[in-house]
């Protein structure tokens, strides 16, 4: 069980991050390869001040590191460890999704 504050601050760090669409999307995208501010834009159809405002949670939450490139500046998950807990727990979400066992979870909306 996780008791300690460190455990616990590092989920709900990453809790916040997975807790808004735009910012999965991010990090779906940098699990696919680093990327620069104006591309992922482009790419996910987002404004760059929006972008912008997603990569700095995303940085403070410490999901996603800089790297200067010339006068660019490239976005990358911050482990590649990440990208891995993205697809298993994508998996697992998949799964108990798949098996739901309570009833009234449509009418409810309660799982």
């Amino acid at each position: 069980m996780l008791t300690l504050a460190p455990d616990i601050d590092v989920l709900a760090r990453f809790g916040r991050a997975l807790a808004d669409p735009i910012r999965c999307r991010i990090l779906l995208a940098l699990r696919e390869a680093p990327a620069y501010p104006a591309d992922l834009a482009d790419t996910l159809g987002i404004s760059r001040t929006r972008l912008s405002n997603h990569l700095a949670c995303l940085r403070d939450c410490g999901l996603v590191v800089t790297v200067p490139d010339g006068r660019r500046t490239r976005y990358e998950l911050a482990d590649e460890r990440l990208g891995h807990a993205l697809d298993d727990l994508r998996a697992a979400v998949v799964a108990v999704e798949a098996d739901r066992t309570c009833a009234e979870a449509g009418d409810k909306g309660c799982c």
